[in-house]
């Protein structure tokens, strides 16, 4: 039996998400290398071949500088790769949501909108925007960037247009940060069904220490309401040898009849002081009584992911 062991991707390559196309798996990050977005390949989620800039331009509406561009997220619409992304809107100053379109999954994404496509910049700004399908629907989850100016931070949904390129009507919030283990902060949402009941989740509080972890609710709908879960957090730092620090930023995911989650944690050095790059992760999800159990974080070696051909009439996510 082939094995693997955490990180799967020992580069700084926060907040990742995670596409199938055909055979080869696409993996984006927040900005690291000199890079707005970075992309990576694989055949197998183990092992990872970088790949240059996948937003190398910035649209006119966003501030140039490549650290203000976060946390994107691909998802495939018809011929059309569509990616939503985070950057520093120039009108408000706030973090804002952008969409940017390739014909290629490794292809440069292009945004040739003249404003953001959400921007809550009296609730601090927008980040964090994820996809999710749901039959013929599309629907975007983001988190109001409150944290940034005091504010309470929530986690929202909205329908997106049939081509992923407009949001319609108006957001819906679905949870906020009123658990203790959460701190100041919710985010990183991203939505998956499983049984035909929909999880949400989410991370929260500090990203730079060990109280930033992993949790979810259920929801009654892609729409909500949402009930966050009593045993949260279900991702969190493991503070005895090896140290693992901040894991979150996830993505879960289906192959088959396997669920994963692909997740960011801290570089460790060996007297376990936090380093400066965040590592990219992969650990299985088990279901027992409809409730999601992350076996990780794994120091330790593990099966490799069994890739089962895919199944067109099951998206990957």
């Amino acid at each position: 039996m082939k094995t693997f062991q955490n990180p799967v991707l020992q580069s700084d390559f926060p907040d990742p998400s995670i596409i199938r196309v055909r055979n080869t798996f696409y993996a984006y990050a927040t900005n690291a290398a000199g890079k707005n977005i970075q992309a990576a390949r694989s055949t197998d989620l183990v092992n990872w071949e970088m790949l240059s800039d996948a937003l190398p331009a910035l649209p006119s509406w966003a501030q140039l500088g490549g650290s203000f561009v976060w946390a994107p997220d691909v998802i495939q619409i018809g011929d059309t790769f569509v990616m939503y992304y985070t950057a520093r809107d120039a009108e408000t100053n706030v973090q804002c949501i952008g969409v940017a379109t390739s014909s290629s999954p490794d292809g440069k994404f292009k945004d040739t909108r003249s404003r953001p496509l959400v921007c809550q910049s009296d609730l601090g700004g927008t980040i964090d925007a994820t996809p999710f399908r749901d039959g013929d629907k599309l629907y975007l989850y983001f988190k109001n960037d409150g944290n940034s100016r005091g504010l309470t931070t929530s986690i929202w949904a909205q329908e997106l247009s049939p081509d992923g390129l407009s949001v319609v009507d108006k957001p819906t919030q679905l949870i906020y940060n009123d658990k203790p283990w959460e701190g100041s902060v919710v985010e990183a949402p991203n939505m998956f069904k499983h049984d035909n009941q929909y999880y949400l989740f989410f991370s929260a509080n500090n990203y730079a220490d060990q109280t930033y972890a992993v949790g979810y609710a259920t929801c009654q709908s892609p729409m909500g309401p949402c009930t966050q879960a009593p045993e949260n957090p279900i991702l969190a730092s493991r503070l005895t040898q090896p140290f693992v620090i901040g894991p979150g930023g996830q993505t879960v995911f289906q192959l088959g009849d396997q669920t994963w989650i692909l997740y960011h944690a801290w570089d460790m050095d060996g007297s376990g002081q936090r380093g400066d790059s965040r590592n990219m992760w992969l650990d299985r999800v088990t279901w027992k009584d409809g409730k999601p159990h992350i076996e990780g974080p794994t120091t330790g070696p593990q099966p490799m992911p069994l890739i089962p051909a895919q199944d067109q009439q099951h998206p990957f996510r």
